[in-house]
């Protein structure tokens, strides 16, 4: 077993190409998309930061400088805007960042799956327990996953995995959750099954708090589906030895890696927005 310090420390898988949204994103990578004036990166960056999470790993691609950035300083604009006299708006840009929380970029030299892109964390992360954030999962709510699964994880000392109850259409499209014995429990993860052969219509969506022992799984897992290194694999493992719960999502949330979610999502927050 390993030595419990908290859970501070998040992983931000950010080097996919983001296909879907070509022409957009062939010079801007999708994860700086806004939604309305802010990026959806950032909602999850803010996710984390509200959990108590104070370093951020950005796992980047040749593609992705922009992300970093964004999470930079930038004094030449602040200095403008202040000269300007728009003082509020130059601390909202400094403040992105806050000034105890670090970010830290490590480069994807291939894209081999999101499995190895958690796996290219390890060398920050260590034998910590670390929360997983996919940016594409735009979730919405008083009470957000990732302050949910560190609580779970510190009351359990167990992984834990964000699920949602999806339509039975819909479950070749997730890690689909054995469930166990018990309420919570996950004996399982299959990914991507169809519809014949799901063994619930529980899904894994884009959150997760994970134990070190994911990497000694992902550094001799062989590559699944689509070829890759599938971090669903890992968990199914994990899960095989009653080592993985399940928290049930209790905000909305939108699938931002496909245009309708993306639409969806800033319907959303615009209806919330008196302004708007």
């Amino acid at each position: 077993m390993r030595e419990f310090k908290g859970v501070t420390r998040a992983v931000f898988p950010v080097a996919g190409l983001g296909t879907r949204f070509l022409p957009a994103t062939k010079a801007m990578p999708k994860e700086l998309l806004p939604i309305v004036d802010k990026p959806i990166i950032q909602f999850a960056v803010e996710e984390a930061i509200a959990a108590g999470i104070t370093e951020l790993v950005f796992i980047t691609g040749r593609t992705k400088r922009a992300i970093e950035d964004h999470f930079d300083t930038n004094p030449e604009l602040e200095r403008e805007l202040r000269d300007r006299g728009k003082g509020d708006v130059a601390d909202m840009v400094q403040n992105i960042i806050p000034p105890q929380v670090n970010c830290i970029f490590i480069r994807q030299p291939r894209a081999l799956g999101l499995g190895h892109a958690v796996l290219c964390a390890e060398p920050v992360v260590g034998g910590a327990p670390f929360a997983v954030l996919l940016a594409d999962d735009f979730v919405r709510g008083d009470v957000l996953p990732t302050q949910q699964l560190i609580a779970a994880y510190e009351a359990s000392r167990q992984s834990q995995l964000s699920v949602m109850d999806v339509a039975p259409s819909d479950v070749s499209k997730y890690g689909i959750v054995v469930p166990g014995e018990k309420h919570g429990d996950v004996a399982g993860l299959v990914e991507k099954p169809e519809i014949g052969d799901t063994p619930s219509t529980m899904a894994s969506i884009g959150r997760y708090v994970l134990s070190a022992d994911i990497f000694d799984v992902l550094r001799g897992q062989a590559p699944g589906a689509d070829g890759e290194i599938q971090l669903a694999d890992a968990i199914d493992v994990l899960a095989r030895r009653g080592e993985v719960g399940g928290v049930t999502l209790s905000g909305r949330r939108f699938d931002c890696g496909n245009k309708a979610g993306y639409v969806a999502a800033i319907m959303d927050v615009v209806s919330e927005d008196v302004d708007l």
